[in-house]
């Protein structure tokens, strides 16, 4: 077929769609009424049906997705407000142990404090005794040296003096000594 044949078919067709169309509105169906009007309850039942069937499961089904998205949800502002109520007990627990670390560091350093100075008196005790014990000591040993000392020079001396009699009296001075003790005796009786 050519293009002119076509286009010369065009008008000839189109007269055959509108016979079609005026001979379907002027048709009737059954019980006498026209047909256009089964056709237009034929598709409001089909709607009908179709709200029925599809669009009730359908509502249905995005209502329950509905609640269940805001069950969901509600949830989930609880577990915000859960986290936020944890981390502001977090924080106020970390502030305490920041607050008692502090506490414990301040008290041990004063009662390092206290124990330097408490060891540094005794330190100073244990030394002043040791310095007592120690003058004493000296004391006593100085004392034991002077009376050993005294008691040998005693003896050198009485050593010496026994020596120097030895050597210097003579048998007439014995003598004469003995006769003045014998004497002395007399008299003193």
């Amino acid at each position: 077929m050519t293009a002119s044949t076509v286009l010369g078919l065009m008008p000839l067709s189109l007269a055959v769609a509108a016979a079609q169309v005026e001979h379907a509105a002027n048709a009737t169906g059954p019980l006498g009424i026209p047909l256009w009007i089964w056709q237009l309850a034929n598709l409001v039942g089909f709607f009908a049906l179709l709200l029925y069937f599809v669009a009730r499961p359908i509502t249905g089904m995005f209502r329950k997705k509905q609640i269940e998205v805001e069950e969901r949800a509600k949830e989930a502002r609880e577990r915000r407000a859960n986290a936020a109520r944890l981390e502001t007990e977090i924080h106020e627990r970390m502030a305490r142990l920041d607050r008692d670390l502090a506490e414990i560091r301040a008290r041990g350093a004063s009662d390092g404090e206290a124990a330097r100075v408490e060891l540094l008196a005794r330190a100073d005790q244990e030394s002043e005794r040791v310095r007592r014990d120690a003058l004493a000591e000296i004391e006593r040993r100085l004392n034991a040296a002077k009376d050993e000392l005294r008691q040998t020079a005693a003896d050198l001396t009485a050593t010496a003096a026994r020596e120097l009699v030895t050597r210097e009296i003579t048998p007439e001075d014995r003598r004469r000594l003995l006769d003045e003790s014998l004497t002395r005796l007399g008299e003193g009786s």
